[in-house]
């Protein structure tokens, strides 16, 4: 057994940090290492040597799991010897406080002791070493690691707890955040196997960055930013509810709202999320002619300056972004404006007298008419507005989100979340056209149920619901058991996909198709990007580099049931999972690309997960398609990407059934699928208009499908035959065409 950090001679207690740990560790340089520095030399902070510790980087947080027994964790840190430099401040978290820091520890200081007594109800610690000058040279140390026995101090809190008890009060401006997590702090210690409320009487409650606490992890499908300041840290809580009401929470900075982590069945009911200032700006035409367009803004709402020619978007921490896309509302519905897609456009602005800003932008080519709205994008996903991660049985009850940074839901890593009500929602008595920056929801390797119901979606910059697996990329066969594995898309990266003990899938890079099984033995963390995996037996036959390889254990199922989604870019919705997915009783209004897409790939995103037994059932597709994007070449887009279609022996998705719906639709593909076996289309009633224009296209768009079974349908035109389908690699032998 290998000397571990933390481990006392004759110690009972297990080490504080573990190999799982460190694959769970965030940080912004190099390996998080396990008696060595960060380089791999021995740990010498101040001349010192130190036998055992944790070698890191900061920034870096590493999340560690408290034995029951424990009551003290005590160690040193400090700035490794090796660092040319260096200034760095240690803290010792649990999941809602800071429960101890240093001082700036710089290069040659001698190591900084600590004991620090656990809280009651802790089951959890996160170590974060924080750059203070900058992050060059912060090899950050952690020595002398060790648990202590003995009795905690016993939570005392009620069953029932009232944030204003804390402190919390409805409409007294910014500083919400630490009387709420004084709140979480109290539940902490009082739950476990007994339910526990932290109720809040209806108001506005305003959170400010500077009040957050600050965390280090990887979040999924977003930038990467070294700090998430978290407002409402749900962190190692079990059968804890946060009761709004009906509540606001308004959010000032750019911060990460919500995070649930390292929690069970937390529950959050009742609060709308919201930001002071939108991360999009909105805009609405005035005027548009002559190749320009004067857009009217709400300077106090979107604050901006003109600066040399620009439109430059300013925040409530100073910082800045200019325009590099924009969406397009219009007046009356709130439709996104057909044939617009992505605006693209980063041209020159004047600021008029008359408080407008003329643009050197011709939207009335794009078809676009003084009292349209357009937001003004950028390319950023800072934050999520929440997150959830290592989480399960998480319950959202009536949680609508107003705004976010990036996603509104983000979860990874989880298992069963519930989502009743709330969704998306333009907050009541705004004139804003816009609600999530990105999706709506987005599930990144999660397992169990999710289940969505009864929320309305509006607004969004993407899909309602984004379901799938992250795989990551077989960059080098290090040994018959070991592979070096890759994470390929710079937003999707760090986060651990595979932990020892779980199984994974081999998936072909050329064909997509999926192979043999295996379980994985280890896993070391090369860096933000690496990781080096050992299997319990040898690899399958044919696996190489190039191929690709996703958790087996990680897929979940889906019923996503009465909710609307209307007026949003992209797609109404995406799946890619092999469990059962259920998609019924929902009205797609106007979702601007396809309204359900099945995916799948190996090659952009990475987002994997090949379907298996998808139902889509009484559902009222209303004027969806009316724009393009990536992915949606129908109404129903089944559009895995294969690099190699000709010489894929199987079928990527398997089981879709598409059964009882209307459509209302011009004239465009109802269905556009890839790679599909087992796929029927019956029982619909299709009624085409001529609202929109026409892609002049037939109905049925078959790229190497089989088993295809199209019956029983109303039309209000000619009857289909087989010649309603356009089929490419697919003969036509394949396809059954009934009345």
């Amino acid at each position: 057994m290998c000397a571990c950090a933390g481990t006392a001679a004759g110690a009972a207690l297990p080490p504080v940090v573990s190999d799982q740990d460190l694959v769970m560790t965030r940080q912004t340089w190099g390996e998080a290492r396990r008696d060595v520095s960060v380089e791999g030399k021995p740990l010498t902070i101040g001349g010192k040597v130190y036998a055992s510790g944790i070698g890191t980087h900061a920034i870096s947080m590493i999340p560690v799991d408290v034995p029951a027994a424990a009551a003290v964790l005590e160690g040193a840190c400090g700035i490794d010897d090796e660092a040319k430099g260096g200034s760095v401040q240690f803290r010792v978290m649990d999941g809602s406080s800071v429960l101890w820091q240093s001082a700036v520890m710089k290069k040659g200081m001698p190591a900084e002791a600590f004991k620090v007594a656990l809280p009651a109800g802790a089951r959890k610690l996160y170590l974060m070493a924080h750059w203070v000058e900058n992050s060059d040279n912060d090899h950050a140390d952690w020595v002398d690691l060790a648990w202590k026995e003995g009795q905690r101090a016993a939570g005392d809190a009620p069953v029932r707890i009232s944030a204003a008890d804390f402190g919390i009060k409805p409409g007294e401006g910014k500083g919400a955040g630490k009387a709420l997590r004084a709140a979480i702090s109290a539940a902490r210690k009082a739950g476990g196997s007994r339910p526990v409320v932290i109720e809040l009487p209806k108001g506005e409650y305003h959170f400010d960055r500077e009040e957050a606490l600050e965390m280090s992890f990887h979040v999924s499908n977003h930038d990467q930013p070294e700090i998430h300041p978290v407002g409402v840290p749900m962190v190692d809580l079990q059968n804890v509810t946060l009761k709004g009401n009906g509540s606001v929470f308004v959010f000032h900075g750019r911060m990460m709202p919500f995070l649930v982590m390292d929690s069970s069945g937390v529950k959050v009911e009742g609060i709308g999320i919201d930001y002071a200032r939108p991360f999009y700006s909105e805009g609405r035409i005035v005027k548009n002619e002559g190749g320009s367009t004067e857009l009217s803004l709400d300077r106090k709402l979107f604050p901006y300056e003109v600066k040399n020619g620009r439109f430059e978007a300013i925040y409530d921490d100073g910082s800045r972004s200019g325009i590099q896309t924009a969406m397009a509302f219009q007046k009356d519905t709130l439709h996104i404006a057909p044939d617009t897609s992505d605006i693209s456009w980063n041209g020159r602005c004047e600021q008029l007298e008359n408080g407008n800003v003329r643009m050197e932008w011709d939207t009335q080519a794009r078809g676009l008419k003084p009292g349209d709205t357009l937001v003004l994008r950028n390319w950023g996903r800072p934050h999520p507005a929440m997150v959830i991660y290592r989480a399960s049985d998480t319950v959202l009850n009536d949680v609508p989100f107003h705004c976010s940074q990036g996603m509104a839901l983000l979860a990874q890593r989880c298992e069963n979340v519930t989502i009743h009500g709330g969704g998306c929602v333009i907050r009541p008595g705004s004139e804003r056209v816009y609600t999530a920056s990105a999706d709506a929801t987005h599930f990144s390797n999660t397992k169990g149920l999710i289940k969505v119901e009864g929320a309305l979606y509006e607004g969004m910059m993407d899909d309602a619901i984004n379901v799938h697996s992250t795989c990551l990329s077989i960059k080098e066969i290090v040994s018959p058991n070991t592979i070096k594995c890759r994470y390929m898309h710079y937003q999707a990266v760090g986060f651990e996909v595979f932990l020892p003990g779980e199984n994974l899938c081999f998936i072909s890079g050329r064909t997509l198709e999926n192979g043999s099984t295996a379980k994985v033995k280890s896993v070391r963390k090369l860096n933000t990007n690496e990781l080096l995996v050992t299997l319990e037996g040898d690899l399958p036959a044919g696996v190489k580099a190039g191929d690709a390889v996703e958790n087996a254990d990680y897929y979940p199922s889906v019923v996503f049931n009465g909710n609307t989604i209307r007026n949003n870019r992209a797609r109404g919705s995406l799946f890619t999972t092999p469990k059962k997915v259920v998609v019924e009783n929902n009205l797609f209004d106007h979702s601007s690309g396809s309204a359900i897409l099945l995916a799948g790939d190996a090659q952009g995103w990475y987002e994997s997960g090949r379907c298996m037994d998808v139902v889509i059932r009484n559902n009222r597709f209303l004027h969806n398609l009316t724009s393009r994007y990536q992915f949606t070449e129908g109404i129903i887009a089944i559009y895995p990407e294969v690099k190699d279609l000709a010489n894929q022996k199987e079928y990527y998705h398997h089981n879709v059934l598409i059964e009882g719906n209307e459509f209302v639709t011009q004239n465009v593909p109802l269905v556009f699928a890839i790679s599909t076996k087992d796929l029927v289309f019956r029982d619909n009633k299709v009624t085409y208009d001529d609202k929109y224009r026409s892609w002049n296209t037939k109905p049925f768009i078959l790229r190497r499908c089989a088993d295809v079974l199209i019956e029983g349908n109303k039309v209000n035109r000619p009857a289909w035959t087989i010649d309603s389908c356009k089929l490419e690699m697919t003969p036509a032998s394949a396809v059954t065409v009934k009345p």
